[in-house]
């Protein structure tokens, strides 16, 4: 009775952690086509020059379009969106063959990738870019050449994303969650 009841609890483990490995198994990335619409801008995608991004939701069998790399990490900060993310991707754009073409298939996490904030390079719309690399190496040399600084992901401050301030100064403060300014350097 004991050995059952170990073999079945440790059964029951085994397939919990399949499960949990399957549930984190990100959809692949769709290619970028002439039929891609902007969520925010609602123009063809292909129409702006540099990164591009694509969310794709959990029970939605098609992504959502960006035409920046800057909007895309927007609709995961606004409290509107949905939060059933399945998986994010932006152009990597040490893979593009130019800034007027940021490429159709050489997308990236963009939870892994290395942005560039606050350079010279404008991004769809004229605005700021979150410049996205899968390289940190290619993200510094970009920053070398163009200005800003380099960031994850988790680390691109609110304030340059949603427009309600510049890199540098979101570099210099920041509020956690608790309300809390924080000095980074």
């Amino acid at each position: 009775m004991k050995l059952t009841v170990t073999a079945i609890l440790a059964a029951t483990l085994f397939l919990a952690g399949c499960q949990k490995e399957e549930d984190t198994t990100m959809p692949s990335p769709y290619s970028l086509t002439a039929d891609a619409m902007g969520r925010y801008c609602g123009m063809n995608v292909l129409e702006h020059p540099g990164p591009k991004g694509q969310i794709i939701l959990q029970d939605i069998p098609e992504p959502i379009w960006f035409s920046s790399a800057r909007d895309t990490v927007a609709f995961t900060m606004l409290p509107e969106e949905p939060r059933d993310v399945a998986a994010i991707y932006v152009s990597d754009m040490g893979a593009a063959p130019s800034w007027q073409e940021p490429g159709a298939e050489n997308w990236i996490d963009a939870k892994k990738a290395f942005y560039v904030i606050g350079s010279k390079v404008r991004g769809g719309m004229g605005a700021e870019e979150a410049v996205p690399f899968s390289s940190e190496r290619a993200a510094r040399d970009f920053a070398a050449k163009n200005g800003g600084r380099v960031t994850g992901f988790a680390e691109i401050p609110k304030g340059y994303v949603l427009g309600t301030g510049t890199a540098e100064q979101g570099a210099a403060i920041e509020t956690e969650s608790h309300g809390e300014a924080q000095i980074h350097g």
